[in-house]
């Protein structure tokens, strides 16, 4: 699967995350990675002063290290998912 780096590649991947436990917020901070992840509570916060490139990076990256129940996910966001998580990001 090619990533394209838009919007609506952006808003598709933040489906996911309304239609998971997981809550997405974007926040200021500096963040080594980017983002950071509180799986205690399912919260992801992503650094708001990222490029768009630089959102969909992470938030690829937290869907890789995170358990999502698919069973939650529409059928279109579960397949989405799972060709995420087959994919390498190449920057």
């Amino acid at each position: 699967m090619t990533i394209r780096y838009t919007k609506q590649f952006l808003n598709k991947l933040e489906d996911i995350f309304a239609e998971s436990d997981y809550v997405l917020r974007y926040e200021k901070g500096n963040f080594k990675s980017g983002y950071c992840l509180l799986k205690d509570t399912k919260v992801a916060i992503v650094n708001k002063y990222y490029t768009t490139e630089g959102k969909i990076s992470c938030l690829i990256d937290i869907l890789k290290s995170v358990e999502i129940d698919k069973a939650t996910l529409s059928d279109k966001n579960a397949a989405l998912l799972m060709e995420l998580s087959q994919t390498t990001l190449k920057l």
